[in-house]
């Protein structure tokens, strides 16, 4: 199985047009849905043995393809059966289902089978199935040892991750030539146990892809501490959370790491403590200075924001201090920034517009100038020129507090290293820290706290060497 790492992603629109392009020079929408057909056919030949397929076929061209995948496997004899919801309705889909020559039942009255192909509705869906769709389908899919979906879960919509209508849980969902923002946005990618993508030979392109597995680099022979990269972490009034971050920093990669301000006492030895003031923050060694973890609200917490955002550093901006901003504030300021939010800051920052996770966070990247790391299951990094990243789901526990002072920390040291022999790039750094920070997690097993994180990092980073 080919992996997902680095693979475009496509919206509704984007799709249509490669598909456009790919009749304009030549292919028949008949043979890109045969091409589907095969597909899928293929796969579901692989998986299913010897065991009775029911496909499900709906009135558009995911149903086209779920005739043809049903015409190519019982001609290698495969036992298939096919339901649909009515006739239908493409040209091409129509052409499909004449050349299907089985009996078609109809999808209230069909009975269960043991693998379910779902091909009723797929890329493009803007409305819910209707009741009586929606329980047909639930009714067979928990009826079935193997549930694929074809192109999306029925139900899903294709550019947002909404739940369109109740949608079963798939063991695999068959992606058509592109990945779509709902294979990977929640609660639509949470319907699906796995996604693989099918080539149906019509090139895609996009701006938006799936995170990958970073290439890093160990220190140059002639390295030290402040060539490796310095971070500063500005301390405030929960000054746990800053000695997390300032730990991930320095597990993270960083060679120096300051932190500034802090009464901890339980800080490791490898990290230098100073007071928190102008000269401290203003240090032309630092490349990357972190704000916000354990910040507070109150006024010494405003005074060591507006500090930190007239620095020319570098600048990663995390928690408590995102609520203190305005995205006019963040884009009057020159030099480069990251911004971690999780839902509750980003609507407090932008603004809780509706929208795709995609498109919001890009818009934030636009009207702030700054890289965005819109935090949550299904994390998005968005750089000011367009540029996006999607994480795959990472671990569940990381749901527990301090694993976004880690993640920070560990933002702020990819972006010091990045920095330390060339100008820094946020996008990059961002998609180092996000994967990192997964695959720590993943080592660490379940039940973990943000302490343990943190120890994991080394590990996560020995695996991108």
């Amino acid at each position: 199985m080919i992996p997902l790492d680095g693979r475009p992603i496509l919206t509704v629109a984007r799709m249509r047009a490669a598909e456009e392009r790919a009749v304009a020079a030549g292919v028949s929408v008949e043979t890109l849905m045969e091409r589907a057909g095969a597909a899928v056919a293929e796969q579901v030949r692989r998986l299913a043995g010897d065991r009775e397929v029911l496909i499900l076929c709906g009135p558009g061209n995911n149903g086209g393809d779920g005739y043809v995948a049903a015409r190519v496997l019982i001609a290698a004899g495969h036992p298939v059966r096919v339901a649909a919801t009515g006739e239908p309705r493409s040209d091409a889909a129509i052409a499909a289902r004449r050349r299907w020559n089985g009996v078609v039942e109809t999808l209230a009255d069909a009975h269960r089978a043991p693998v379910l192909v779902d091909a009723l509705f797929g890329t493009g869906l803007t409305r819910g199935l209707e009741a009586e769709a929606a329980a047909a389908l639930a009714r067979l899919a928990g009826g079935a040892r193997l549930t694929i979906a074809v192109d999306l879960p029925s139900g899903a919509a294709t550019d947002d991750g909404r739940l369109l209508s109740p949608v079963p849980d798939y063991d695999l969902t068959l992606a058509l030539g592109a990945l779509k923002p709902s294979h990977l946005l929640q609660p639509a990618a949470a319907r699906s146990q796995r996604v693989i993508v099918l080539d149906i030979a019509v090139p895609v392109a996009s701006e938006a892809s799936v995170l990958a597995r970073p290439r890093l680099s160990a220190p140059v022979v002639d390295a030290h501490k402040y060539s490796r990269g310095m971070v500063a972490v500005v301390a405030g009034a929960m000054p746990g959370a800053s000695v997390l971050a300032a730990t991930a920093a320095a597990r993270g990669g960083a060679g120096y790491v300051l932190l500034l301000g802090g009464a901890s006492d339980r800080v490791p030895h490898a990290i230098v403590r100073r007071r928190f003031d102008a000269a401290a923050i203003a240090d032309k060694r630092i490349g990357a200075l972190l704000v916000g973890p354990g910040l507070g609200r109150d006024e010494r917490a405003r005074e060591r924001l507006e500090a930190a955002l007239a620095t020319d550093r570098p600048l990663v901006i995390d928690g408590d201090a995102l609520r203190l901003l305005t995205p006019q504030k963040l884009a009057a300021r020159k030099g480069p920034m990251i911004l971690t939010p999780h839902a509750g800051e980003f609507d407090a920052l932008f603004g809780a517009d509706a929208g795709s996770k995609i498109d919001r966070a890009r818009h934030a990247a636009a009207a702030s100038g700054a890289t965005i790391v819109f935090k949550g299951p299904d994390t998005v990094i968005t750089a000011p020129d367009g540029g996006v990243v999607v994480a795959l789901a990472a671990s569940s526990w990381l749901s527990t507090a301090g694993t976004g002072d880690v993640l920070a920390g560990l933002v702020a040291a990819r972006l010091a290293v990045n920095g330390s022999n060339a100008m820094p790039d946020p996008l990059a750094a961002a998609a180092e820290a996000v994967w990192l920070h997964g695959e720590a997690a993943r080592r660490a097993g379940p039940a973990f706290i943000a302490d343990d994180l943190a120890r994991h990092l080394p590990e996560a980073i020995a695996a991108c060497l």
